[in-house]
């Protein structure tokens, strides 16, 4: 830290926060602490009766906090995505599509770790929308020596940043509707109507919804039918249990789908199958998803919609924080329902 005279500061870097005061108009901070000092700040700080100033001596091998801030930014920017003005040292980051952001966790915690420096996110695979705020970065003191921010960039590599959003991308889906005593018209359809408006809210449209029974060569036949004609995922509705009249399960299984999971340590959803023909997702929604309000299908929807790969071991995860509170006034996804299996 160095005394200098107001006038010959420009370029420099303030060491502290500089308060202005205008009676009945404002007290605050007009210069923040880590400012590079303008040729047009000079007369502003005259007059708040700045005769001299605190500043820092920048050394050589070191770095102000808004290049390192910069550093931070560029490992972590990715496609559809847009870094904001660097503010008090400080760049944020917003999703310019709707999709699933996706955080390679661990190289953030090998960031995070070095110390001098922080990048905060949102949650590993959260829904975001445009307009949303993903993450921010900062070193914490005011300078840095560049050698630190280079252990970030080795850390980071520019190719493959740290974070990436996976737009919504699949934007149809054939829904096959179980039951006979819906097909029967014994009873209505409560099911689909839940499942389409979880559907709208990531971009997906119902092109195709047939009333299947429980017959379990039909519903294979129309698994089969769909992918067939184009599908780009097909939805199941009930008949997941180990009733003797549940019959979806063998019915996907036949189709020939490729199952990743049948079970899931998630309530509500614990019968809740997930399988592929070739890439197309075929799955099997339990009655939970009919009657609670969030579930399992939850979790993995957006994912699946957003072709982000779905592993058995990534659902086994979900039971850390798998069990649903079904708290009074619903707060998902800004609770801790499935946040401990990202």
């Amino acid at each position: 830290m160095k005394l200098i005279k107001t006038v010959d500061a420009v370029g420099k870097v303030l060491c502290h926060d500089l308060t202005q005061i205008i009676v009945g108009v404002t007290k605050d901070a007009r210069f923040r602490k880590g400012h590079i000092v303008q040729e047009e700040d000079i007369p502003v700080l005259l007059s708040m009766g700045k005769e001299h100033l605190y500043v820092w001596e920048m050394q050589e091998g070191m770095l102000h906090e808004d290049d390192g801030a910069r550093i931070l930014c560029e490992a972590c920017e990715n496609a559809f995505m847009e870094r904001s003005a660097i503010k008090e040292g400080k760049i944020e980051l917003k999703a310019t599509t709707e999709g699933v952001l996706e955080i390679d966790t661990a190289r953030l915690l090998a960031i995070n770790s070095l110390e001098k420096v922080m990048i905060a996110t949102r949650v590993n695979h959260s829904v975001v929308h445009i307009g949303d705020k993903l993450a921010g970065m900062r070193v914490i003191p005011l300078i840095i020596e560049s050698g630190h921010m280079e252990k970030v960039s080795c850390i980071a590599n520019a190719e493959n940043p740290l974070l990436s959003i996976h737009p919504f991308s699949i934007k149809d889906c054939t829904l096959l509707v179980t039951g006979s005593e819906v097909s029967k018209d014994l009873i209505i359809d409560t099911f689909s109507p839940v499942v389409e408006q979880k559907l709208q809210e990531v971009g997906v449209a119902v092109t195709k919804k047939i009333y299947t029974g429980d017959d379990q060569s039909y519903i294979r036949e129309c698994i089969k039918h769909a992918v067939s004609d184009g599908a780009s995922m097909v939805l199941c509705t009930g008949g997941m249990s180990v009733d003797p009249d549940d019959r979806t399960p063998g019915a996907i299984k036949d189709s020939g789908a490729k199952i990743v999971t049948y079970g899931s340590p998630v309530l509500p959803g614990a019968m809740f199958l997930v399988s592929f023909i070739d890439e197309v997702p075929v799955l099997g929604l339990p009655g939970c998803v009919m009657y609670a309000k969030r579930t399992v299908f939850d979790l993995a929807l957006p994912r699946i919609v957003a072709r982000i790969p779905l592993t058995s071991e990534d659902i086994a995860r979900w039971g850390n924080g798998g069990l649903c509170l079904q708290c009074p006034v619903c707060h998902f996804p800004n609770c801790n329902f499935g946040m401990g299996g990202i």
